[in-house]
């Protein structure tokens, strides 16, 4: 008979450790090896397949059904998350060192959960994706969230539209924005912000270096929060693309984009869709579109520009050197301003205009 052979796991270096785990599968890995000793423990934690798979795991002990795209994304979207459930997510991340998108959006935790969220992301160090539409965070969520944005020196695009942070949310996000050098995408669509949140955001952005895009769109910025975020793009060196669509903006609104699009040289793309603006307005921006030499993208659609708003807008065209896309859908516009618009396209192609 043979004789057998007892095998000390202890006794072994890491090396031939790592071959036997090759053979063993994930299961096995996670669940028999795992907490055998202090030794297995340091081994098992720096083995490759063991540091994706814990996440898998650790799913698996929510009793979630969740996704984990490329190893480095944690969708939780639409999980029923409770606050329980949120508080082992963000005590997972204080340490995680894969994950860099995290999506729990659509589990209306509200700022409670968004409490231990915060906390943890002043200690992780690999997420840049932060993802937390739907979930009713106010104004006290949006300053636990603020407060880790002064640490935090990874995230890079935080979204958090469709919440409820209004205009004292804002506040506290403008004022982190001073500061905050990693940020480079906003969303804050349909989060109740008035003109006074707006106030705050535009004066972050007279300072702020680093953002790129911020969406606004859905809020209640109006005419005079168009003024200061115009007023600020007169200073602002960075931001390229903006979304005000359906703000309650009018021709005074425009007049300000107007004016500030002759002397901005940094955005490019610029949403005013769904607003209050006439020709009046248009015959602002055209003004504007003949000197400007940066913008590239303008969304006009669902406005109240008639046929000689978009003479002044096919007239501009003509001009304009740097305009690729122009959106003027669901306007005022009947044949005589089609006229017009069709004989700039066939003249400035590959512009793509739309009406």
């Amino acid at each position: 008979m043979d004789k057998q052979i007892e095998v000390n796991l202890n006794a072994l270096p890491k090396e031939i450790l790592y071959r036997i785990f090759n053979y063993l599968d994930d299961f096995h890995i996670f669940c028999t090896m795992k907490n055998v000793s202090i030794y297995m423990n340091t081994i098992i934690d720096q083995y490759h397949r063991y540091k994706v798979y814990k996440l898998y795991f650790y799913s698996l002990s929510l009793n979630l059904n969740i996704s984990i795209y490329i190893l480095t994304t944690l969708q939780l979207c639409n999980k029923k998350l409770g606050v329980e459930q949120i508080i082992l997510v963000a005590n997972t991340l204080k340490e995680n060192q894969i994950v860099t998108t995290l999506d729990p959006g659509v589990n209306d935790f509200g700022d409670e959960g968004i409490y231990y969220l915060s906390n943890a992301l002043q200690k992780n160090q690999t997420l840049i994706k932060l993802c937390l539409q739907l979930n009713k965070i106010g104004s006290q969520g949006t300053e636990y969230l603020a407060n880790s944005l002064i640490q935090n020196q990874t995230l890079t695009r935080l979204n958090l539209h469709y919440n409820e942070i209004g205009d004292e949310g804002a506040k506290h996000l403008g004022n982190v924005l001073q500061q905050n050098k990693t940020l480079i995408r906003l969303n804050l669509i349909h989060n109740k912000i008035g003109e006074e949140g707006t106030y705050y955001l535009a004066n972050a952005l007279k300072q702020n270096q680093t953002l790129t895009t911020l969406y606004l769109a859905e809020n209640e910025i109006g005419d005079k929060g168009t003024e200061y975020i115009t007023n600020a793009l007169e200073q602002n060196q960075t931001l390229t693309i903006l979304y005000l669509a359906k703000n309650n903006i009018t021709d005074i609104g425009a007049e300000h984009f107007g004016n500030t699009l002759k002397q901005n040289q940094t955005l490019v793309t610029l949403s005013l869709k769904a607003n209050e603006i006439s020709s009046q307005g248009a015959e602002y921006l055209a003004d504007a579109l003949e000197q400007n030499q940066t913008l590239k993208t303008l969304n006009l659609k669902w406005n109240k520009i008639d046929d000689e708003g978009a003479s002044y807008i096919a007239q501009s065209i003509y001009l304009n050197k740097t305009l690729n896309f122009l959106d003027i859908r669901f306007n005022k516009i009947n044949d005589n301003g089609k006229n017009h618009l069709i004989n700039v396209r066939n003249m400035k192609f590959p512009l793509k205009l739309i009406f």
